[in-house]
């Protein structure tokens, strides 16, 4: 088993159209692998979850789907959200309230990232030792935990030959 994989790396210019069409084909198989439905309204905020590489509000996505002729109320993105969530497909940027498309859905996974504070791109990496570190960490205090991320904010290296 891989202990550190990179997921996602900091996206400079490329064609996004695919990535979109390779996040919703993953999504699909995950779905399927997973006995889950896919419904419309939940591709549709996939979709626009990966519009971009950087977080995206709940907000913005029920702006998203006003534009497209839907009228939903905040209850609605925010289940499309969790169930994407808890499928693995969306990851949760806790200190943006933002969510950003998980490139490696299967297997599931909690991550780490890095997140430019300039042009607010973000980069995922899964390595099992900082997930295995405050698993024991947590055990020593006696803790339980339910779920850790781990956010680390700076500049990326383009915005740092950039400016």
């Amino acid at each position: 088993m891989t202990r550190r994989r990179v997921i996602a790396r900091f996206h400079g210019k490329h064609d996004h159209s695919r990535c979109l069409q390779q996040a919703l084909a993953r999504a699909y198989d995950t779905c399927a692998q997973k006995g889950l439905r896919l419904t419309q309204l939940r591709r549709q905020v996939l979709a626009l979850v990966w519009g971009s590489h950087t977080p995206v509000r709940a907000y913005d996505i029920l702006e998203g789907l006003r534009d497209k002729g839907h009228r939903p109320g905040p209850p609605t993105a925010y289940r499309a959200l969790e169930f994407l969530q808890d499928a693995g497909l969306v990851h949760r940027i806790e200190s943006l309230n933002a969510y950003v498309g998980c490139g490696d859905p299967i297997p599931s996974h909690t991550g780490q990232f890095f997140i430019c504070d300039h042009c607010d791109s973000v980069a995922e990496i899964h390595d099992l030792s900082v997930e295995h570190d405050l698993d024991r960490n947590a055990e020593r205090l006696g803790f339980h935990a339910d779920h850790h991320t781990v956010e680390i904010h700076g500049i990326c290296a383009h915005c740092q030959t950039s400016s």
